[in-house]
């Protein structure tokens, strides 16, 4: 699928932090994607979220070729652990977008969730066992 999206000036950019659960839920289902990107749509205020490796770019249904917000930046190696939240950018491009800015993290989320019910289940991991090294120190 082919998608061209464009953005205007930046009205916008803040730093801001993403909770862990959710960043980390975003690469679970990103590294699932065969082609690396990842399509979300987010009923609840008609706009689609568009993941890729660097960035995650919202569009409204209504003007589909017009980025409203970006989330860039991501800094992982910022936090000193997994469960510590991931610092970014955010970088608003149209008047729609500020005013949606304070509701699209949860509603995101919520489209996120919706999206890793709906996958299948990983398959079963295979454990090896090995043979034990007793009386042996180790190399």
């Amino acid at each position: 699928m082919e998608l061209s999206l464009y953005r205007g000036a930046e009205i916008l950019r803040q730093g801001r932090t993403l909770p862990a659960a959710l960043y980390n839920l975003l690469h679970t289902l990103l590294a699932r994607q065969k082609d690396g990107c990842l399509f979300v749509p987010i009923r609840s205020m008609q706009y689609l979220a568009v993941v890729d490796r660097e960035e995650v770019v919202f569009v409204d249904g209504h003007a589909k070729h017009l980025i409203d917000v970006a989330w860039c930046a991501f800094r992982p190696r910022a936090r000193t652990a997994l469960e510590d939240p991931v610092p970014f950018d955010v970088v608003v491009y149209t008047e729609a977008g500020q005013s949606v800015l304070a509701r699209l993290q949860a509603e995101f989320t919520g489209a996120l969730a919706a999206l890793e019910r709906k996958q299948p289940a990983a398959r079963g991991a295979k454990v090896l066992e090995f043979a034990s090294r007793r009386g042996r120190r180790p190399d």
